[in-house]
């Protein structure tokens, strides 16, 4: 029987959600890794995940109500705790079959986002890249949105790999003036993660900078620098600076340090989600609020549209058996892509191999 190959990396930390969407008894539910999912604050606002599935009916029990740090499956009442154990049967003897649990998934809450493990591997927190920048400054020097698209998740993940597409198809508000593409973009790999890197000069800069620079509408030095780790997590920072001295890094520059992470719902959706810390201007939240709309809107009129079409284009999930033409703005994205399949492939092989190392038995279909 032929091998199906295995979709998504499974043993690795996905945003499931905003902290934001978890409120008092709200039970929210999403469909992540094509697995249907409900989630809630127990009552010291601990969130927790379950498989939003009654083992009983199969009822999604975020149709059901809290009871406590309870869910109470709407159907026919069977009530489980926030470890997916059921605790009262109200039918017949009140006996509860030994069958009657549902999965639990690990939670833990950063940065403004909630982390779900969705794999079978015991959950590991160091696994999570450290993006603590974000919760450096005042609470007001952040924002974080959320939108779905109908496309692929690794569409979304070459789009922010290969920001050379800034030139062509952004708006006056970001636009690069030209700049990127006629760059290649140095690459670096270290640790599994890969970054890419633009430095270069504008005039005027960077709208998003100008008026906060020394002589706005001057000529100011620019970097743009993008790190990706498994599974969809991408790191920019970006800044400018009018110093002909100042080395061309965050701390000595305007600019902004952003997380773009990409959670797959299936095949042809994505959630996607993006939190933006800035440097400056940090305590106006009426600017904040202006700030995290147009970067919504950027990708949810720009980028969007594009990749929808893309993936509805290609008929496939599978880019480079399609055999693109490939650039040099690609470096990026193509390793990202390479990286992730082997990431899953060895998954996917370690779950096949019994701890005796002996390979597993498969049947004939």
């Amino acid at each position: 029987m032929e091998t199906i190959k295995q979709k998504y990396l499974t043993n690795t930390w996905y945003v499931a959600a905003l902290s934001t969407d978890l409120d008092g008894e709200t039970l929210f539910k999403r469909t992540l890794l094509e697995t249907p999912v409900v989630m809630y604050r127990k009552d010291d606002g601990t969130p927790v995940a379950l498989h939003d599935r009654c083992p009983h009916r199969f009822v999604p029990l975020s149709m059901g109500r809290r009871d406590g740090d309870q869910v109470v499956c709407a159907y026919h009442g069977l009530a489980f705790d926030c470890s997916g154990r059921c605790t009262r049967n109200p039918h017949g003897n009140g006996k509860i079959p030994a069958a009657a649990a549902v999965r639990t998934y690990p939670l833990i809450e950063r940065h403004g986002f909630l982390w779900i493990w969705m794999g079978d591997a015991p959950a590991d927190e160091s696994a999570l890249p450290d993006y603590s920048r974000l919760d450096e400054g005042h609470a007001n020097g952040i924002a974080h949105t959320y939108m779905k698209r109908p496309c692929h998740y690794e569409l979304i993940t070459d789009n922010v790999m290969d920001l050379s597409h800034v030139d062509h198809l952004h708006g006056e508000i970001i636009t690069t003036r030209g700049q990127l593409s006629p760059q290649v973009p140095k690459l670096n790999e270290v640790d599994g993660a890969v970054g890419v890197r633009w430095e270069w000069e504008q005039t005027p800069p960077i709208l998003i900078f100008n008026d906060f620079l020394p002589e706005p509408g001057k000529t100011a030095r620019h970097f743009l620098e993008v790190t990706w780790t498994a599974p969809t997590n991408i790191q920019l920072t970006i800044g400018a600076t009018q110093d002909p001295a100042a080395p061309l890094a965050l701390d000595s520059t305007i600019g902004q340090y952003d997380l773009h992470a990409c959670t797959p719902e299936n095949e042809d959706s994505t959630h996607y989600f993006f939190a933006t810390r800035r440097n400056h201007h940090e305590q106006d939240g009426e600017f904040n609020r202006m700030k995290i709309a147009g970067m919504h809107a950027a990708f949810a009129d720009e980028d969007g549209p594009i990749l929808d079409a893309v993936h509805q284009n290609m008929g496939t999930t599978d880019f480079l058996s399609l055999n693109p033409v490939l650039i040099s703005s690609d470096l990026g994205p193509v390793r990202v892509r390479r990286l992730l399949r082997q990431r899953i492939d060895a998954e996917q092989a370690a779950a096949a191999t019994p701890p005796s190392g002996r390979p597993a038995l498969v049947q004939a279909g």
